[in-house]
């Protein structure tokens, strides 16, 4: 009898291991062709419709919007076009026999994945049990398959700082599954509240005169019941972007150096030339990076080298409904800034509309953070890891400024500088910044360098 063929979430790249489910764009029983968009899943990246190597009727589903699935495990299975046959899905699949189609954006793998067999539908339709601590395994030429711990599950313990190790199994053959590590971290957490409380109650009370111990005054600990508080779960873009800042700020000895500029000429530049300021900070940047490409660079921390990059790829900040977003124009260096600015639009529309491709925001050489939209000053920005450097912009604001040795009103910028200090040191820094500055008052300055 021909068995249903499952397809797996497949290998997103970028170190994703796993995706949320956003909506399921068949239903089953359907029929669909080879390379029809089944589902479209939310990475820790951007949302994207997934297409499925088969042709066929829908045979199940596994898991519900808002559930995570890590990679490798079953999304649906795929039966013969007569509903006939062995319906179960194959205890093992891989992709060989399908369309072969590679997302654009995302990585391939050669190794041959085997998911854990999931339950039997039930009347054509499944969720499978366990599904977000789904596991992978994998086998060797043999040997009897080995249960290998999911990247979900090793993510969350990493997360909470928990050796695997250390964590009893409850899966086949004492497999760490996620119910596991959620227990250790209640219970990790629960005896650090104790040693609190301990803590409190020792050593803290006063001793009235004569020796005689005095009553500590209890302490109060304001307390929320479950209606008062909201708890956001760290997910998809939320996740990326807190992972990211976590990364840049406790692994990168940061320094940040700023210095105000007159940007009535770089004002004046945008108004006869129709650009977006934004296309002419960007131009301003790959000019300042090829006088100092010291900048564009990063640091092996394993090899401990510096590595300095010939290509510019310019992220920059971008506020959507779904968070921060920091699309990258890929080879910055080579546009115009008429073509910079068409880019920067087109990913900025992008982002709005939650349609980014993990590629979009991804490789990252320099970031452009105009924070002056928010009606602030200045800032003190986290790199975007693993970038050396970010340029930070202001607000352009009217103030008394002294021009041509009179006292005018002109229209002055912060600009801020925030590097590792690795890639460079102080004098290098503040020579960017400079250039940058040199730029901003006199635009004109960028033509010494076409």
């Amino acid at each position: 009898m021909t068995q249903a063929r499952e397809f797996p979430l497949p290998d997103l790249g970028e170190g994703l291991t796993g995706a949320e489910i956003v909506r399921w764009l068949v239903e089953v029983g359907d029929m669909v062709t080879v390379d029809q968009p089944v589902v479209e899943v939310e990475t820790a990246k951007a949302s994207v419709e997934l297409p499925c190597p088969y042709a066929g009727r829908v045979a199940a589903r596994y898991g519900a919007p808002g559930e995570e699935i890590p990679v490798g495990a079953p999304l649906l299975a795929v039966g013969p076009p007569d509903g006939g046959g062995d319906r179960t899905p194959p205890d093992a699949m891989t992709q060989a026999d399908g369309s072969g189609r590679v997302l654009v954006g995302y990585g391939t793998t050669t190794t041959t994945a085997l998911v854990s067999r999931r339950r039997r539908p039930a009347h054509g339709t499944a969720t499978a049990p366990d599904s977000p601590a789904a596991t992978a395994r994998t086998t060797r030429p043999g040997t009897d398959p080995v249960p290998v711990i999911s990247p979900l599950v090793r993510r969350l313990a990493r997360e909470h700082e928990l050796a695997l190790e250390d964590i009893t199994g409850s899966g086949p053959n004492g497999l760490v599954l996620r119910a596991d590590v959620e227990r250790a971290v209640r219970a990790a957490r629960a005896a650090r509240d104790a040693g609190a409380d301990r803590r409190d109650g020792e050593g803290h009370g006063s001793h009235a005169p004569g020796g005689a111990r005095r009553a500590r005054t209890p302490l109060i600990r304001p307390t929320a019941t479950p209606a008062e508080e909201t708890r956001v779960p760290l997910r998809g873009t939320l996740a990326a972007m807190a992972d990211k800042l976590t990364r840049g700020r406790t692994g990168t000895p940061d320094a940040t150096c700023w210095v105000d500029a007159d940007a009535t000429a770089l004002m004046a530049a945008r108004h006869r030339t129709g650009l977006p300021l934004l296309a002419l900070l960007a131009r301003i940047c790959v000019g300042a990076l090829a006088r100092h490409p010291e900048l564009n660079a990063t640091v092996d921390t394993e090899a401990r080298e510096i590595v300095r990059l010939s290509a510019v790829h310019l992220g920059f900040a971008a506020h959507t409904d779904r968070g921060l977003l920091v699309p990258v124009v890929r080879d910055a260096h080579t546009l115009t800034a008429r073509r910079l600015g068409e880019e920067l639009a087109r990913l900025a529309a992008d982002a709005r509309a939650g349609s980014l491709t993990p590629a979009d925001l991804t490789g990252g050489t320099f970031t452009l953070n105009n924070y002056g939209v928010f009606g602030v000053d200045g800032a003190t920005p986290i790199l975007n890891h693993p970038e050396g450097a970010m340029l930070g912009v202001g607000r352009i604001v009217r103030k008394p400024w002294c021009h041509e040795g009179e006292l005018a009103l002109r229209d002055v910028v912060q600009l801020s500088l925030t590097f590792d200090h690795r890639l460079c040191d102080g004098g290098t820094a503040g020579g960017f910044l400079r250039y940058v500055a040199d730029c901003v008052e006199q635009p004109v300055t960028l033509l010494a360098d076409v």
